[in-house]
């Protein structure tokens, strides 16, 4: 009669006990970008209520979403009355990179973990927690990156609680001057990779010309503030990847 792979309590403890040291060692690691999250999503929560939108629902945004450019962009285009298609549009361009970080991913992941779990990790996939769980040595575990986006998950959410919450309290100038934020983290980030990366420097300026010509242009300047976003970005990552479609492109 043939014997039964049946783990044993001693097993079974053991990959217990892994899965609960996975999740502590993503959870340290997820705390830094939570503290990075909460002042950006704090003016999130601020531009929301100050638009128009309810606090419970800016607040229900930031926990069904996890997408600072994409939230952004999608919040002033509700707020701006824009359709439904340009918001859905608008949104799919910001966020479709993140199609290819879990992409990426998933190289990384075990074959046999189910469904449900790889659809949890896909949802807590931002620029951050990617770059951190690709520098992870060996096999990302679920508990891993449970643990690695529970910090920045609720650090954001807290964020927007905080700054709908607030939008009443705070002056009017130090209400405009929070929104500030959101440009200096993206100048934070395109800033040394532009210094580094010829393509990424001409990308960045590609886009700023497309968006100044749609904001400025006699003729262009007609078009919708979401179909500017669709177009700068399809236009400026085209001339990245005709221009330079290899990674050699450092600056000399």
């Amino acid at each position: 009669m043939k014997s039964l792979n049946v783990p044993t309590h001693r097993q079974t403890t053991a990959v217990k006990k892994r899965g609960s040291a996975d999740f502590f060692h993503g959870l340290r690691q997820g705390i830094p970008i939570a503290l990075g999250y909460i002042p950006v999503s704090f003016t999130f929560g601020l531009m929301a209520v100050n638009g128009g939108i309810p606090v419970w629902t800016a607040i229900l945004i930031s926990l069904s979403n996890l997408t600072s450019a994409g939230q952004f962009a999608g919040t002033n285009l509700i707020i701006a009355n824009a359709s439904l298609l340009e918001i859905t549009l608008t949104t799919f361009v910001v966020n479709i990179r993140y199609m290819l970080m879990s992409l990426s991913l998933s190289q990384k992941v075990a074959p046999q973990m189910a469904f449900l779990k790889r659809c949890i990790m896909a949802f807590g996939i931002t620029d951050e927690t990617f770059a951190i769980a690709s520098l992870e040595k060996g096999e990302i575990t679920f508990g891993y990156f449970l643990g690695l986006v529970t910090c920045p998950y609720w650090g954001w959410a807290l964020g927007t609680a905080l700054g709908a919450l607030t939008s009443s309290v705070l002056p009017r100038t130090i209400q405009s001057s929070m929104g500030i934020a959101l440009y200096a983290m993206f100048i934070a980030l395109v800033v040394p990779a532009a210094k580094k990366s010829r393509a990424a420097f001409v990308v960045a300026i590609t886009a700023i010309f497309i968006s100044s010509l749609f904001h400025w242009a006699p003729y262009f300047a007609r078009t919708s503030g979401g179909w500017s976003i669709i177009f700068a970005t399809i236009i400026a990552s085209a001339v990245g990847a005709f221009f330079y479609p290899r990674g050699d492109d450092e600056i000399e």
